[in-house]
């Protein structure tokens, strides 16, 4: 069974809408579902059929959501001492060579990334290449739009 990287962040605010769903949307559905069939014919019930389409989409949610916290492996980056290397959870400050641009990102799980902000998956291309480097490194990554040079200037555990 695979295991998959996870912050402590990631994990609550999955715990979090696995909560709304069990608690709030999942009655809301039951409810929606007792009303249409107090409606009459099922077959012909555009209310009924969309209910239960619904309580579908939320019944699989729940089971994923419930599959990925089973298999997470949750990595609390603020208790692993900071060598100044890049791994799984940090916040890596970078220097582009190429346009003197600074960018600032975190390494997330796959569910967490974000890039809007700046949360980028531990699979993408950009984490692969910083993964297991030191400050003052520089990185070359293959990007879309091609090669990109990275310098890394910081590394925070936060």
């Amino acid at each position: 069974m695979n295991t998959y990287p996870m912050t402590v962040q990631g994990a609550d605010k999955l715990r979090e809408e696995l909560n709304y769903l069990k608690s709030v949307r999942r009655p809301e559905i039951v409810a929606s579902i007792a009303e249409a069939r107090e409606h009459g014919d099922l077959k012909e019930n555009a209310e009924y059929h969309a209910a239960r389409e619904e309580q579908g989409f939320c019944e699989g949610r729940i089971q994923e959501i419930e599959g990925k916290l089973g298999n997470a492996q949750i990595i609390d980056i603020s208790k692993i001492p900071n060598n100044h290397k890049v791994i799984f959870g940090v916040t890596v400050t970078l220097l582009n060579i190429d346009t003197d641009e600074e960018v600032t990102y975190q390494i997330v799980g796959d569910d967490e990334a974000n890039i809007k902000e700046n949360r980028i998956s531990v699979s993408s291309p950009i984490a692969r290449a910083l993964i297991g480097k030191m400050v003052d490194s520089e990185v070359e990554v293959t990007t879309p739009g091609g090669q990109v040079e990275y310098e890394i200037i910081a590394v925070e555990h936060k």
